[in-house]
C-alpha cells in the first residue's frame, strides 16, 4: 500500500526529514531551506522540501499525538524518508528551565494501549529510544551553538489535559525531565523499520514552575536558532 494521506511523489520527499506538529513552525524551519516547494497539502498535512548546504531536506507536520504522527512518520518513510527528527514542543518537568532552552530526549516513556497496542499486539512496553548518530549529533551542533540545554529521558502523553498534580509527581519521581507527545511513537518506529530518529523539544511551558505558556509568535526566536541546531546535526546523518 502506497500512502493515503501524503499525496507527494517517490523523490519528492527527503532521506533527512524534519517533523514537526505545528504548521507555523514547518513554514519557518521551511523558509531557511534553498528553493523550499510544497510537495504536499492534502489533509493540511504541510510538508516541504528543499536544499541545506547542499543536501536535501524535507520539512512535514505530523499533526498532534501519537496517531497522527504515527501515520505521518510511515507515509513519509513510504516516500523515502531514512532519518527522522521531530523539532517539537515540550513542558518542563525539572526546575531551573526556562522557555526557549532545549530538551534532547535519550528515551520516551508511553501509557500502553491506543496506537502501541495495535503495532505491539501484546501487552508489553516497548524500548523507545533515539539512534545514537542522531542523539550524538543533536548533542554536538546544541553544544557547538551555547545554548542551554538538558538530555534525558521524557514521557509523551496521550492526554494534554489531564497532566495534573498527580500525573507530575509520579512522573518526576521516575526521572522524567519533561512532557510532549509523539516522540515515543517516532522513536517506536525508527526501531521497527530501520530508520535513525531523534528529538529536539523547545520548553515552551514548565509544570513544576510557573513560566505561563509560550505562543508561536513568543517562540519565534527560539525556532530560528534551534532550527539551524536541527539542521545541522541532520546533515550529519
Amino acid at each position: 500500500m502506497g500512502p493515503i494521506h501524503i499525496k507527494a511523489k517517490k523523490g519528492e520527499v527527503a532521506e533527512r526529514v524534519i517533523v514537526a506538529g505545528d504548521p507555523a513552525r514547518v513554514e519557518q524551519v521551511a523558509s531557511i531551506l534553498d528553493n523550499p516547494v510544497l510537495v504536499n497539502r492534502n489533509r493540511g498535512l504541510l510538508v516541504y522540501t528543499g536544499n541545506y548546504k547542499g543536501i536535501p531536506i524535507s520539512v512535514a507536520m505530523h499533526g498532534v499525538g501519537h496517531p497522527s504522527s504515527m501515520l505521518v512518520i510511515e507515509e513519509l518513510i513510504m516516500l523515502g524518508a531514512k532519518a527522522i527528527i521531530r523539532f517539537g514542543t515540550c513542558g518542563a518537568m525539572v526546575k531551573g528551565l526556562k522557555i526557549g532552552d532545549l530538551i534532547i530526549p535519550t528515551g520516551a516513556a508511553y501509557h500502553p494501549g491506543g496506537a502501541f497496542y495495535q503495532y505491539l499486539r501484546d501487552n508489553v512496553c516497548m524500548a523507545c529510544s533515539p539512534h545514537y548518530e542522531i542523539l550524538k549529533a543533536l548533542v554536538e551542533e546544541t553544544e557547538k551553538a551555547a545554548v542551554k540545554y538538558a538530555i534525558g529521558p521524557i514521557v509523551s502523553s496521550d492526554a494534554f489535559y489531564a497532566e495534573d498534580p498527580e500525573f507530575v509527581k509520579r512522573w518526576s519521581s521516575r526521572g522524567i525531565i519533561a512532557v510532549e507527545m509523539e516522540c515515543a511513537g517516532l522513536f517506536m518506529l525508527g526501531a521497527m523499520r530501520g530508520m535513525k530518529t531523534g528529538a529536539l523539544l523547545l520548553v515552551s511551558d514548565s509544570l513544576v514552575e510557573e513560566l505561563g505558556f509560550a505562543t508561536a509568535e513568543e517562540l519565534k526566536y527560539y525556532v530560528d536558532r534551534a532550527s539551524r541546531i536541527v539542521l545541522e546535526a541532520l546533515i550529519k546523518v
